[in-house]
Parts: C-alpha cells; sequence; structure tokens
C-alpha cells in the first residue's frame, strides 16, 4: 500500500498531480493541511477527480467528510490520547500516528492503520529523524490487528527496504512534494515495489 501526504499549504499543479498519482494507482492520499479554512479546504477537495473522494484521508475539517463521501479520517497522536475519535469508531475508517513500536503496540482493533516515524530521516523536515530507532524496533512488532505504514525519509531508492522489513505499506511526503517533479518521483516509488 502506498499512500501520499499532501503538503500543509497548497502548491501550484498539486491537485492536477494527485488526480494523475490516483490515475497511476495511489491507494489513499491524506489531506493534511492544518492551515487552510474551511473554503480552501473545499476548493482543493473540489478539483480533485470526485472518483477519487472515497480514497481521501481526512487530517481536519472532518464535518466536510460527509458531504464529499469521504469516510477516511486520520487523528494525530495527541488526538488520539484526547479520545478525540471515539465518535467516528464503528462508524468510520480511522487512522493514527505513533512514534515508537511499544505505542503501535497498545493500539487497538478500531485502528486501520497507524504511521509510524521517523523511519529514515525527513527529507522535509531537516535535522528530524537522524538519530531514529523506529526501523531497527520494527522486530519488536506484536500487534497483528493493525497496519503498520511507515513514513519518513521514504523515497525510490528506500522503498523496497521498508516493505522487505515487514512495514503493510510507506507514506511519501517529502520525497513527492520537495520535487520538481512529484508525479514521477511516485511512479519510480510504485515501480520499484511492483518491480521486487
Amino acid at each position: 500500500m502506498i499512500l501520499v501526504i499532501t503538503p500543509e499549504t497548497i502548491i501550484s499543479n498539486e491537485s492536477e498531480a494527485i488526480n494523475e498519482m490516483f490515475h497511476e494507482g495511489l491507494d489513499l492520499l491524506h489531506v493534511r493541511k492544518p492551515w487552510i479554512n474551511e473554503d480552501e479546504m473545499i476548493g482543493f477537495i473540489n478539483r480533485i477527480d470526485e472518483a477519487f473522494h472515497p480514497q481521501l484521508v481526512m487530517h481536519s475539517h472532518y464535518d466536510l467528510g460527509k458531504q464529499y463521501g469521504v469516510s477516511r479520517f486520520h487523528f494525530r497522536e495527541e488526538d488520539r490520547k484526547q479520545e478525540k475519535y471515539q465518535s467516528f469508531v464503528n462508524k468510520s475508517i480511522i487512522s493514527t500516528s505513533v512514534h515508537e513500536i511499544q505505542s503501535f503496540n497498545t493500539l487497538g482493533k478500531e485502528w486501520e492503520y497507524a504511521f509510524i516515524s521517523p523511519f529514515f530521516p525527513s527529507i522535509s523536515k531537516k535535522e528530524y529523524g537522524t538519530d531514529s530507532t523506529v526501523k531497527e524496533s520494527l522486530k519488536e512488532r506484536n500487534n497483528p490487528d493493525v497496519k503498520l505504514i511507515a513514513l519518513g525519509g521514504i523515497d525510490e531508492n528506500h522503498i523496497q527496504e521498508v516493505f522487505d522489513l515487514g512495514a503493510d505499506g510507506v507514506a511519501l511526503l517529502g520525497a513527492v512534494w520537495e520535487s520538481d517533479e512529484p508525479l514521477n518521483i511516485f511512479r519510480k516509488c510504485r515501480k520499484n515495489v511492483l518491480l521486487s
């Protein structure tokens, strides 16, 4: 499973690249835009082909989900600890984030998957993840109910290693959006997984 997370702000040609990625096999798009208002979010969603709305995962503006046929919602670690997800359980598909395998192992069956990060040093956040041991700790995974999605520093050169280590999927962010050719990077990542 390959997911892409949006950049935090709206960038030029973003929705065109997203639509192309979906056409080329993108599984899910995490819409993570914490700084935009509801009208901007509506405009953003409207630029994504309606056929792909069920593959969107909202990180905010959850109320817009019903309007757009979105049934997937992501909750930050902090929001999970405050149980802000409770009203979504059994009605929606929910995901969350963790930063160590011990937290991942305690997640209940209500979570479809969780991001674990930083897997490699981050591409978009300089210096973040350089001392991370997340990758090494995967062998301690003992939660069979929740899919593990690796996040952080993953590009076309590392993607297969992530699956080889036992991750159920990857989330791409910096590799795609820090590139001048986001679609091309997505294609390379997908191709490298399909080839193995």
